[in-house]
């Protein structure tokens, strides 16, 4: 296990105030906003105290977590999840995104599970979980992190980020 984080104390200054407290787990910053600030990060797959936290990228950007949040509200989840159940293509793909992302937090550290996280690979569970995929890894990996990514495109990214809204 590589539990260093890898954060300057700028970054972690700027995390904190963006979630209101000190970050739990930081690792890196995995994606930044187009002001530069962080948008989202990577988090130890266990806490300092040894509890097992299995989301590795976490939504840190207030304005766009906020966005998200409306996203879910309207009911795109329910939607996602309704397109999942039916279109094999789809699923397989989230599928993909699922064992891309538990690889990735077993590369730094195995918890002994297939659980990642956003109700992956069977779900649609919480849309910030896969938007911090999404913009962590880059396109074409989580299919639903990129088609919230793109409902956001007249929205976000744009504009500075860095104060909690």
């Amino acid at each position: 296990m590589n539990g260093e984080a890898n954060v300057d104390e700028q970054d972690l200054a700027i995390v904190a105030e963006q979630l209101g407290r000190v970050p739990r787990g930081m690792r890196a910053i995995a994606a930044r906003c187009p002001s530069g600030h962080p948008s989202v990060v990577q988090t130890n797959p266990r806490l300092e105290d040894g509890t097992p936290f299995p989301t590795l990228y976490y939504l840190t950007c207030p304005r766009l977590t906020g966005q998200v949040s409306r996203l879910e509200s309207e009911g795109v989840m329910r939607e996602m999840q309704d397109r999942l159940a039916e279109d094999e293509e789809l699923a397989a793909a989230y599928l993909r995104a699922h064992e891309s992302y538990l690889a990735e937090r077993d590369a730094i550290e195995s918890l002994g599970t297939k659980v990642t996280a956003g109700g992956m690979p069977d779900r649609v569970k919480c849309l910030h979980v896969h938007v911090g995929h999404a913009l962590a890894v880059g396109p074409g990996v989580n299919p639903f992190g990129d088609e919230a990514l793109g409902l956001l495109a007249d929205v976000w990214p744009s504009g500075d980020c860095a104060a909690r809204t």
